[in-house]
């Protein structure tokens, strides 16, 4: 148990070396994406509908990459393919226009589309005797170590250079370095599903019926759930946080992100599908924070919004594992995250046709979603039974 519980943690570090580079490269994009469009040319009804069809598309190819890794069982060759992808982010250096631009950023969403499902799966075999919840925690918290890193690079290149274009071309180097890592990662764990102790959790090949619960859950906090680039949009056109700033705010976000994603996954293996609590009652402060105009409100809603962020990639990972066999995982996930990024491409294309009638009918909307996810947690915890073991 002990050579297996190191070579898993292994693997899990391994793996958040990778996403550091990664995170580097995509946060870093991710936290001027609605500042650049904006300059760009882009308008509020385009920013809201570039994000929310990146995450969309992010997310519904998960269905089918999932599938495919679980079918031909290549889940190292799919994520290689989908961190290659990434390579459009340096490009966006090179963007002439705003439609430009938001082909690029939706790129880099397909790319993560293809290569999550497989990572999560290789993920979720190396956290089984670690504890799922802490697994995928120290995996996020590594992953945000980069996130960190590239929001600051631009706010660096922004001061110096007051454009953002210098940090795009930069983001050639971790690009390299991620790649490299990913070599390594591959070569010390060929055959991941090994790591995994005591057999899967779920008996039988189907996949369980309690996913529909949660998938309504899932639906309805994400659909509530303000994409970055929509509230950094606000605060450009506002004047609440300054160009330079914004990076810095993501930054910030990336780090309560980390935190959080530590203690809230402790907290899963220890309290079990409660803690997904933490997901709504999180994010229902933050339209009252992010969409006004003052400086301090403006932060404190950055620091929700990182903490709520950690509790989703964390638990809501965690728990897929937790109740799907081992075979079906990669097809879980790709279920799983087309209905997190459908319900995030719907709800950020509703805010920003709302940001045009009204602020205050942005607020309404996601605090509806946020309160409509407490009663969908209450029928989830009934459908789902207590995990194994």
């Amino acid at each position: 148990m002990d050579g297996r519980r190191r070579a898993a943690y292994t693997v899990i570090i391994l793996f958040g070396i990778v996403s550091l580079f990664g995170d580097i490269i995509y946060e870093g994009a991710r936290s001027v994406a609605g500042p650049y469009l904006y300059i760009l040319g882009a308008g509020a009804l385009a920013v809201g509908v570039v994000a929310g069809l990146g995450e969309f598309l992010g997310y519904a190819l998960r269905l089918v990459s999932g599938y495919l890794a679980d079918t031909t069982r290549h889940y190292w060759a799919i994520t290689f393919i989908g961190y290659g992808m990434l390579a459009a982010v340096p490009l966006l250096a090179l963007a002439g226009s705003w439609e430009g631009a938001a082909l690029l950023l939706i790129l880099e969403r397909v790319g993560k589309g293809i290569r999550v499902p497989a990572r999560d799966a290789i993920l979720a075999n190396a956290t089984a005797t670690v504890g799922r919840g802490w697994g995928f925690a120290v995996h996020e918290a590594l992953d945000q170590v980069g996130a960190i890193i590239g929001p600051l690079i631009f706010a660096a290149i922004f001061l110096v250079e007051g454009d953002y274009r210098g940090g795009f071309a930069l983001l050639a180097i971790p690009f390299v370095l991620m790649i490299l890592a990913l070599l390594v990662a591959r070569r010390r764990a060929p055959e991941p599903a090994s790591l995994e102790a005591g057999g899967p959790t779920i008996q039988g090949t189907a996949l369980p019926g309690s996913l529909l619960p949660y998938g309504v859950f899932t639906a309805l906090t994400m659909a509530g759930f303000a994409a970055f680039p929509v509230i950094a949009y606000h605060f450009t056109v506002t004047g609440t946080v300054s160009g330079a700033e914004i990076p810095f705010f993501y930054a910030v976000a990336m780090g309560v992100d980390a935190v959080a994603a530590l203690a809230i996954g402790r907290a899963y293996d220890r309290f079990g599908l409660v803690t997904l609590l933490s997901v709504p009652l999180l994010a229902i402060g933050i339209p009252f924070l992010a969409f006004g105009t003052s400086y301090a409100l403006a932060l404190a809603a950055v620091l929700l919004w990182g903490a709520a962020m950690g509790a989703q990639e964390t638990i809501l990972r965690a728990a897929v594992a937790d109740y799907t066999h081992i075979s079906k995982r990669g097809t879980a996930y790709g279920i799983f995250n087309t209905i997190y990024g459908a319900a995030w491409f719907v709800g950020s294309a509703v805010i920003g046709w709302a940001y045009t009638v009204a602020v205050p009918l942005v607020v309404g909307f996601l605090v509806v979603m946020q309160v409509g996810a407490l009663p969908a947690f209450a029928w989830m915890r009934r459908g789902f039974a207590a995990p194994a073991g």
